[in-house]
């Protein structure tokens, strides 16, 4: 019988701030968690993602590299982040292609939303199940497939 190739991850390379919390099982590699951020578990954090200041990533999570969140957001479960757009109609493994995303300070990100690479603006609340393709400049909620600003504030 063949055995597979086994590549375990778990905690490796990670700066962390004081009082971070991540709650195993989690694959956590390169990245930056500062002060009091929280991780559940069945989350993947990428290489060149920095999470800010006294953020909450729920379960089953993945953010890919090249992403960085603010401050107090909050990112429900099963958040999807995405930063290669099959430009050439396949995967393209030359990361310096791939877009970056930005969540700034104060956004809250509903269950299931996927994010592509784009700048989503502090204060802004995305519903579950949205797919961010564009840019969010307006503080609001926003909603839908792709996302739409529904009411500002």
């Amino acid at each position: 019988m063949n055995e597979p190739t086994r590549r375990c991850v778990g905690v490796r390379d990670v700066r962390f701030g004081a009082r971070v919390t991540i709650v195993e099982p989690v694959n956590l590699y390169g990245c930056t968690l500062a002060d009091e951020v929280f991780v559940g578990p069945f989350v993947e954090i990428q290489a060149n993602v920095s999470i800010g200041r006294e953020t909450r990533i729920q379960s089953h999570s993945f953010i890919c590299e090249q992403v960085t969140i603010g401050e107090r957001c909050f990112i429900g479960h099963g958040v999807m982040f995405a930063n290669d757009l099959f430009q050439g109609g396949a995967p393209d493994p030359d990361s310096a292609n791939w877009g970056r995303t930005v969540i700034d300070d104060e956004v809250s990100i509903g269950s299931n939303a996927t994010i592509l690479p784009v700048r989503i603006c502090k204060g802004a609340v995305i519903g579950a199940g949205a797919v961010v393709t564009r840019d969010i400049t307006i503080p609001g909620t926003y909603a839908g497939n792709p996302a739409r600003l529904l009411r500002a504030f």
